[in-house]
């Protein structure tokens, strides 16, 4: 019954803020330690690599045709991962070499889209290193909207990992109803919530999400202080005229499918949270209420769910008669 069992890591980390090849290096450290601790899955906050744009709040990011903001988004532009071009390969590897599945919170500037667009994206990687799903951020929250554009569902999937069935969602995708009941719908019993940093966010959705779906629930949260900003940051003078010693305290956490507290919301500690989940739980608790199965009415109530990845042109051509 070794399957049954899943030893899970939660990365609670600072970023190298906005400094993505600092920021990879300890991401990388993080995945050698936990594998070394025998986990079989880590999980990174959201927006990590290579960081969340606190700025925005700090600095009137709402001003229009602005040197600060334009020079700030074009050096998180800068930073930002991009798949295709090979970012996420050093990761992939340690994923192989560790057998270690990977859910890591990006800032993607995809190729589909044009190449220049930012996007929160959680990525997860199996134990062989293949990148199986790219969940971009279907409505980025407030101010985020300044510099993070709206995602898709494509990246709306689960996946097999031992006897769990995983799926993820970003900070306040959690809060949604529908994208919660898509990947329900899909078999999850290990859900992945990530969250800039703050106990805010995960003390009461993390027990919510378990209780409603029967499932675990693994929050994971950065740290994030103004020791955090690179001297390097274009206008740091400015940025830290309001910001604050502790812009995320943390607060990662895991509830088990009852809904109680497995790891309760830790708190300004930096390092690995390491915990073993076994799956028979979760189908002790589906005994009386699984929301998507024996408690589901489909003749009533359905979802539909568009998981075509979105894209502003749609190529055809016959290829033989392309130029070489």
């Amino acid at each position: 019954m070794k399957d049954q069992l899943l030893t899970v890591a939660l990365a609670q980390i600072s970023p190298v803020w906005l400094d993505k090849n600092a920021t990879l290096a300890k991401i990388e450290n993080s995945i050698v330690e936990a594998a070394s601790r025998k986990a079989e899955l880590i999980v990174f906050g959201e927006a990590l690599l290579p960081g969340y744009p606190f700025w925005i709040a700090l600095t009137d990011g709402a001003a229009f045709d602005n040197k600060i903001q334009k020079e700030l988004h074009a050096h998180y532009a800068h930073n930002a991962v991009c798949i295709e071009q090979g970012d996420l390969d050093s990761i992939c590897k340690l994923a192989k070499d560790h057998s270690i599945a990977i859910y890591l919170g990006i800032i993607e500037r995809p190729l589909d889209r044009g190449g220049h667009s930012l996007y929160a994206s959680l990525v997860y990687i199996d134990t062989l290193g293949n990148i199986k799903s790219v969940h971009r951020k279907l409505q980025p929250t407030y101010e985020e909207r300044l510099t993070w554009s709206p995602g898709d569902g494509h990246g709306l999937r689960v996946h097999s990992l031992k006897a769990f069935t995983v799926g993820g969602l970003n900070c306040w995708e959690n809060w949604m109803p529908l994208p919660r009941a898509a990947l329900y719908g899909q078999g999850e019993n290990l859900h992945i919530a990530v969250w800039p940093g703050s106990d805010y966010n995960t003390k009461d959705i993390t027990r919510f999400i378990a209780r409603e779906s029967r499932s675990y629930v693994i929050s994971v949260s950065s740290l994030m202080g103004v020791k955090d900003f690179p001297k390097t940051t274009p206008h740091l003078d400015k940025i830290l005229e309001k910001a604050p010693d502790v812009l995320g305290n943390g607060g990662s956490c895991i509830a088990g499918p009852d809904g109680e507290w497995i790891v309760s919301p830790v708190l300004h500690t930096e390092g690995l949270i390491i915990e073993t989940l076994d799956f028979s739980r979760v189908l002790q608790e589906r005994q009386n209420f699984d929301p998507v199965g024996h408690y589901s009415r489909p003749d009533v109530t359905q979802l539909q769910v568009n998981r075509e990845r979105q894209s502003t042109i749609r190529l055809d051509e016959d290829s033989a008669s392309v130029l070489k």
